[in-house]
């Protein structure tokens, strides 16, 4: 089985050459940590410091947390002004949370605080965990956190947290940002046993969000339009996923030549004499960007309805020199509608 092997090969890589149940060595955890800024799927293993939630945990020697993949529990209750509004009643919470929204929010319920001790549990007696990526060039969010699968020893047998979360109803199947590539069918199989038990968030006496079936088809649309550009990018060197740790090494390289990229809109800066830049989110201050010169293009795109979601965009990569600090600026030039794909996100496609 493809996990077996990957768990034979991470204990291959990070052996420190000592025996059972012995401390993973500082110097071990060192080599790990260079790992990180590596690519690759398989990162190493690392001494387990906190569980944050049930969703974020800390390891020794990383500045930031970790974000788990394939997973996002509910929020737990940080907020005395949180609290004080859910003491006024569950669905008065739900509602003033929600507000005007198109969209289900993140929310703090007691099921994030279930899930903040389930974690807890699961990784109790757990001195150190096993890291593993999704893609070996996805090393980062937008946000500047790992991205990475965690495995846990549990008697005997080294099981992946986020798929185990999954299984125990603490967290759904999360696709918002793309299909596992390496455990999907883990996943949808562990998603499968938690509804069928009506565990956790699947628990109709429990309270937790009530709106993932409004959520999921979110999720599923945004997921499908990711895997079709991996489907038509597939051994192609002019597509582009910004959040690749090269992405903008390979883009800079592509200059004059046509290529497609994938991101998320961030912000829109509308030219009253200039032109119109829609910001594709790469990581915070460092978003590449779209240029319109013909404001009747950028309308006629629909882009700026879809500020968060995926888009990908077909042009020439240019060059623009700021003629005052002399910076250079690589860029995509939209001349014709066409050039922009939207995904059919329920409520913005229509």
């Amino acid at each position: 089985m493809r996990h077996a092997l990957i768990v034979t090969l991470l204990a291959l890589l990070v052996s420190c050459g000592t025996g059972d149940g012995a401390r993973y060595s500082r110097k071990a955890a060192q080599s790990s940590l260079g790992k990180l800024e590596t690519p690759g799927l398989i990162i190493g293993e690392f001494e387990l410091t906190k569980v944050t939630d049930g969703d974020t945990i800390h390891v020794d020697g990383l500045d930031s947390s970790l974000r788990l993949l394939g997973m996002d529990t509910e929020e737990t209750f940080k907020s005395e002004n949180d609290r004080r509004l859910f003491e006024n009643g569950w669905e008065q919470y739900l509602a003033a949370k929600r507000g005007d929204s198109k969209h289900p929010v993140k929310a703090a319920t007691p099921m994030g605080d279930e899930a903040k001790e389930w974690a807890k549990q699961f990784f109790e007696g757990a001195s150190h965990v096993r890291l593993e990526r999704d893609d070996p060039k996805e090393i980062r969010d937008r946000f500047g956190r790992y991205l990475a699968y965690v495995f846990a020893q549990k008697n005997g047998t080294w099981l992946n947290y986020n798929v185990e979360a999954v299984r125990a109803g603490m967290s759904p199947y999360f696709d918002k940002y793309g299909y596992s590539r390496q455990y999907h069918e883990d996943f949808i199989e562990a998603e499968r046993e938690a509804k069928a038990a009506g565990v956790g968030i699947w628990d109709p006496t429990k309270m937790h969000y009530p709106d993932y079936a409004e959520r999921e088809p979110w999720w599923t649309a945004r997921a499908e339009f990711i895997a079709e550009f991996h489907r038509q990018g597939d051994g192609r060197d002019d597509y582009f996923t910004l959040d690749a740790f090269d992405a903008m090494q390979r883009i800079e390289q592509a200059v004059g030549k046509e290529i497609v990229v994938l991101g998320l809109v961030g912000e829109v800066r509308l030219g009253d004499k200039g032109p119109t830049k829609v910001m594709l989110s790469r990581k915070m201050f460092g978003d590449f960007p779209i240029i319109f010169f013909d404001k009747d293009v950028f309308s006629s795109t629909g882009i700026s309805r879809y500020r968060g979601e995926f888009v990908t965009v077909r042009g020439v990569v240019t060059v623009y020199e700021n003629k005052y600090n002399k910076r250079k600026q690589y860029q995509l030039v939209v001349d014709r509608p066409g050039q922009v794909t939207l995904s059919q996100i329920p409520g913005l496609s229509e």
